[in-house]
């Protein structure tokens, strides 16, 4: 609907007092000339779509800086189906795409992997947005004039869209220039600006994090996450946002994408948001949600330029934070990436995310990830076999009182006299060979509390282990007795002759730890 004429003419407030975001320091220095001829083709591509569809240069260049920093990557999808410089999306809540599609006559095809076509789409879905707000053309020359437009572009609503929108504008009054993939600079001068904020709700934007004094609070939507927890808290994850920080926020508020996280961090400053309550389950690395505060970090996993050095600090506070509240151990088997959690698909944050720097920030100790017993299955280990599960063997051993030695990953004399024992005294064939059954028995071995769905705890990880070792195929462990481990429970009980109720007792347990 067209503004108001009390608020075409309402005084705007300093851009100090009116961002909710604090000053950005962007890629190089912050520039204070102005622009220079555009000679390459990005910059072509902006002064060609800014004149076409009568869109500030500028802040059209502001707004791909911070959806993409300027990376099209080759066309492929963000976490929100989000294309190209551009970030042009195609999911149920937001249709950028299609619009530019509809409002320029290029093809998808070509918005998606064409940066010259997606900047110009992304011109024509803001001029769309200035146009339906009731913007003139004097008002169009005045970037001040745009925020209520840019705040749509997110397809955000009240504290997301602002934080949206306040990150283009302190991307304008900082200035920035921003080197492309290609190596081509694109530079924004710095200026002052007094955003009007008219239909703009900021309400919220400045409400503290309920659980970390540091963050700014911006709830997911409720069929995101779970409410309360099945498992107790014992591990960090790191991930990767595939998109930018504004927009990730506001992904997890979209009833379709069904993910979300406990934390946010932005690449620049190190802002942190929190979107789901610490004592709740959000939705971000499958098996291990339950037992796990997630901290997703904006960027994208092969862009080695996102991982900024405030944002290491700031997310490093945070782990050391959760760290002392849950008593989590500063370690690579509790502070773990998305990739490396029991049956991941994601590869983030992947190969540029520095884990000997992140580990020294929190004080923890360097080392390779996982609990290193935790496999999604378990192999023959023998002599002459070596790796991880060869350790996995050699811990288990000697923390039940065989002597294997040295957990060094080498199955040698020792570790197979070692099994023996344990194997005669679990009147299983001494061979020395570690097979299903002697797996089973060692990843089962302690103690057999009553277990049943609702359980959580170190047991409950016991029993999901050797019920993959038992039966073939990978039982989530995440320490939390749900569904899944009460099928996989019952079909073990079935396959032994065990009475099938889905609990653990005293039968199950000493079936388990006989190595059936």
């Amino acid at each position: 609907m067209p503004r108001s004429t009390v608020a075409r003419t309402r005084a705007r407030a300093s851009v100090l007092a009116a961002l909710t975001v604090t000053a950005l320091v962007a890629t190089g220095q912050p520039a204070t000339a102005a622009a220079p001829p555009a000679a390459e083709p990005l910059n072509r591509a902006f002064d060609r779509a800014a004149q076409e569809y009568g869109v500030p240069r500028d802040l059209l260049a502001a707004v791909g800086y911070g959806e993409s920093r300027l990376d099209g990557h080759a066309g492929l999808p963000s976490q929100a189906n989000g294309y190209g410089v551009m970030h042009l999306a195609s999911n149920p809540k937001n249709r950028s795409l299609e619009k530019a599609a509809a409002l320029t006559g290029e093809p998808a095809e070509r918005l998606r992997r064409n940066t010259a076509a997606n900047i110009l789409g992304g011109a024509a879905v803001l001029r769309d947005h200035a146009d339906r707000l009731g913007l003139d053309r004097a008002e169009r020359r005045d970037v001040n004039a745009w925020y209520p437009a840019v705040a749509r572009y997110s397809e955000a609503e009240g504290p997301a869209a602002a934080l949206y929108a306040d990150t283009v504008f302190t991307f304008l009054a900082q200035g920035l220039t921003a080197t492309a993939p290609g190596g081509e600079q694109v530079r924004v001068p710095s200026r002052p600006v007094a955003p009007d904020k008219d239909e703009v709700s900021a309400a919220g934007v400045y409400a503290q994090s309920p659980d970390y004094p540091s963050g700014l609070w911006v709830p997911a939507y409720s069929g995101n996450f779970v409410v309360g927890r099945k498992a107790t808290v014992d591990k960090v994850i790191i991930h990767t946002t595939q998109g930018s920080y504004a927009g990730s926020i506001s992904w997890y508020q979209n009833p379709a994408s069904k993910v979300s996280a406990h934390y946010t961090i932005r690449s620049s400053d190190g802002e942190v948001t929190q979107s789901v309550r610490e004592k709740d389950t959000a939705w971000h690395a499958g098996s291990v949600n339950s037992s796990s505060v997630g901290i997703e970090h904006e960027g994208y996993v092969d862009n080695p330029a996102w991982y900024t050095e405030a944002m290491y600090r700031s997310s490093a506070a945070l782990t050391q934070h959760l760290a002392a509240r849950y008593s989590i151990p500063k370690n690579r088997s509790h502070i773990i990436g998305h990739s490396e959690a029991p049956g991941a698909t994601h590869t983030d944050p992947g190969p540029n995310w520095d884990w000997n720097h992140y580990m020294q920030l929190i004080g923890g100790t360097p080392g390779t990830p996982g609990d290193s017993l935790t496999f999604p299955s378990y192999a023959l280990q023998q002599s002459g076999s070596s790796g991880p599960q060869v350790t996995a063997v050699q811990q288990l051993l000697n923390a039940q009182g065989y002597a294997a030695g040295t957990a060094d990953g080498i199955f040698g004399p020792t570790t197979k006299s070692a099994t023996q024992a344990f194997q005669r005294a679990r009147s299983l064939t001494a061979d020395g060979a570690v097979g299903p059954k002697t797996w089973t028995a060692l990843l089962s071995a302690g103690t057999t509390p009553a277990l049943a769905r609702g359980s959580s705890g170190d047991a409950v990880k016991r029993l999901q282990r050797s019920l993959t070792a038992a039966l073939g195929t990978t039982v989530g462990v995440d320490g939390s007795f749900g569904p899944s481990t009460e099928t996989a429970v019952r079909n073990y009980q079935t396959g032994r002759g065990l009475g099938v109720d889905g609990k653990v007792g005293p039968a199950t347990w000493g079936a388990l730890q006989a190595g059936r």
